[in-house]
């Protein structure tokens, strides 16, 4: 791994977005149990480097992320990055009170959120497709991924009593 192939726009992204997610993520008030956090950022990490390792490299490579297909530190701090996504997602399902009735528009809310995410990355230079990878294909990944976590928190939720 190296630290970076340049260090542009795309570095000063990920470092200014990395430093506000996580700066909010301490900030924000705790509403939900320490295990259960960090299970969220697990998960935020690996379902991120599970889509970025399987549709972003390896046979498929649809995308490139940052300067090069090499892997650079930057790229880590994006699947951090990431992390705090999942656990910002849970945080507000929570805070907002995400019942049966409002599920389908929370869910669909976020991903437009993950597309905007995505089209700015894009143009700061984070993403980079190719291979005929448009942008819209990635509402599947935050659908997927999005109902995912929404669903097993649901599970969670009952198995722990959480309110």
């Amino acid at each position: 791994m190296m630290l970076w192939e340049s260090f542009n726009k795309n570095e000063i992204y990920i470092l200014v977005m990395f430093l506000l997610a996580y700066t909010a993520f301490f900030i924000l008030p705790k509403k939900l149990p320490l295990h259960l956090t960090m299970m969220l950022l697990a998960w935020g990490f690996a379902s991120s480097t599970l889509f970025d390792f399987t549709i972003g490299g390896g046979l498929l490579d649809f995308y490139k992320v940052n300067d090069s297909n090499k892997y650079e530190l930057t790229d880590l701090l994006t699947y951090f990055l990431f992390a705090t996504f999942s656990y910002f997602f849970i945080y507000f399902y929570k805070v907002l009170n995400i019942n049966k009735k409002r599920f389908i528009f929370y869910i669909l809310g976020w991903a437009i959120v993950g597309l905007l995410m995505e089209k700015i990355s894009s143009l700061m230079g984070v993403t980079h497709y190719q291979n005929g990878y448009k942008i819209h294909f990635s509402l599947t990944v935050f659908l997927v991924v999005q109902t995912t976590t929404a669903l097993y928190f649901e599970l969670v939720k009952k198995k722990l009593k959480l309110t």
